[in-house]
């Protein structure tokens, strides 16, 4: 994507506790900027108003809290999950100015960025966290996602985090 704002993705992934809890975690990813805009975690099975909360988070982390639907139309990229693909989901989606895309599962149109952003957040942040149980670990989430936004290099963004990527680079916003 040549600007931010554009197209977003989303996917989750699991985190098994020590206790044998397992938080299952849904993200939003901005595809050109690779910032997280925001997370839900459950140490539950997610549903539909969990993705729906996800939507809103990261409608509000871009565009503030008082926004109610995004300002340009936004692609939102996931897979065929049932929580994204729900007719309630979708159509909440489309009321806030998303375009809700799935994608095949292992194709080349994957959600390929949303898979690297599981697989560094497992490699930097979870291998060596305390996985006591799922409290626990959701407890730590923020911090994560916080650190991964404000300091993690990324080699597509010219070894900067999302956020000093965005901040040397304004015109890549489109609002």
């Amino acid at each position: 994507m040549p600007i931010s704002n554009q197209r977003w993705c989303s996917d989750g992934f699991n985190i098994p506790c020590w206790n044998g809890d397992v938080v299952k975690v849904a993200f939003a990813l901005d595809c050109h900027d690779r910032e997280a805009l925001g997370h839900v975690a459950r140490a539950r099975d997610l549903r539909g108003e969990d993705i729906k909360l996800l939507l809103d988070e990261a409608l509000w982390c871009r565009f503030g809290e008082r926004t109610l639907t995004a300002p340009v139309e936004i692609q939102w990229l996931s897979d065929n999950g049932g929580p994204y693909t729900s007719t309630d989901t979708v159509l909440y989606a489309q009321t806030l100015g998303f375009r809700p895309v799935t994608t095949p599962a292992y194709s080349p149109e994957s959600n390929g960025m949303a898979e690297a952003f599981v697989n560094t957040v497992k490699r930097d942040y979870v291998h060596g966290a305390d996985l006591s149980d799922g409290e626990t670990v959701i407890r730590q989430l923020p911090g994560w996602i916080d650190d991964y936004n404000r300091i993690a290099p990324h080699s597509s963004l010219g070894m900067r985090s999302p956020k000093e990527f965005r901040a040397l680079n304004p015109q890549t916003s489109c609002v």
